[in-house]
Formats: C-alpha cells, sequence, structure tokens
C-alpha cells in the first residue's frame, strides 16, 4: 500500500469520524431528556463552529505549502470561515446554527470552485462533498428541532 492512499483512507476515516459529534448531538436534540436536549444544543453549535474554522485552516496551509499564483485570494478566503464562525456563536443559538450552516454551504462552494480545488487531489472533494452533506442535514435537523 502506498503512502498515498494510507493517507487518503485516514483521511477518510478522521472525516467520517469527524461527523459523531454532529450526528450525535443531532439525535441528542431530539430524544435527550430536556436538560440534556440544551447541551446537546450548545454543544453542537460550539463544534460547529470549530469545524467551519478548521476548514479555513484547509486553504490557509494549501497556501503556504504550494507557491502559485492566487495564494494571496486563497489565504484571505481561508479567514473567512473563522469569521463566520465567532459571530454566530454569539447570536440566539437559532440565528448563530443558521449562520454556521450558510458558511459550510460557503466554504463548500469554494471548495468546489476552480480556485479552491486547486492542490487538492480529488478525492478529497469528494469527502469534502459527503461530508458538507451530512454536516448540512445535521444543522437542518437541528434546526427543524428548535423550529427553525
Amino acid at each position: 500500500m502506498s503512502v498515498f492512499t494510507s493517507d487518503r483512507n485516514v483521511a477518510w476515516g478522521l472525516g467520517l469520524a469527524g461527523l459523531i459529534p454532529f450526528i450525535g448531538a443531532g439525535a441528542l436534540a431530539w430524544w435527550a431528556s430536556p436538560a440534556w436536549q440544551v447541551t446537546a444544543v450548545y454543544g453542537f453549535s460550539y463544534y460547529s463552529a470549530v469545524i467551519l474554522s478548521f476548514l479555513g485552516g484547509v486553504h490557509w496551509g494549501s497556501a503556504l505549502q504550494v507557491s502559485r499564483a492566487g495564494n494571496r485570494r486563497r489565504l484571505i478566503l481561508a479567514m473567512l470561515p473563522s469569521l463566520i464562525a465567532w459571530p454566530a456563536l454569539m447570536f440566539d443559538v437559532m440565528l448563530g446554527l443558521w449562520v454556521l450552516l450558510a458558511g459550510f454551504i460557503l466554504i463548500a462552494g469554494y471548495d468546489f470552485s476552480h480556485d479552491g480545488r486547486d492542490g487538492f487531489p480529488r478525492w478529497y472533494l469528494k469527502l469534502r462533498l459527503l461530508l458538507t452533506a451530512v454536516v448540512v442535514l445535521c444543522h437542518l435537523i437541528v434546526l427543524l428541532r428548535l423550529g427553525g
């Protein structure tokens, strides 16, 4: 097995494991006792903000690894997920979750743009598509629970 395949498998495994808090908190928001439902929704929100910020870091790291045209733009865009996630935590939970959901959709749009996918292997984009789809669905499930 080549190093590339091994790295790909590790990335897929870690990416899928990263969905556990989204899925778990989303389920708890529906089926836990009322006190734990509140904790689950806040935990979901905080984790969502952390992961959205992490996605910006992926592009920051990519821009610093390889010298290519468009790096300045990629560095600037890499800061946007954090600048979306941070204030989302200061809004009421429902509005914050809508803002975080929009942030995931926007960063996915960039990821799949010509500039955003530059330098990433095709398998990474498949992984991002799956992870983003599950994260968006989990946000909608929690928002539905909140009546939003």
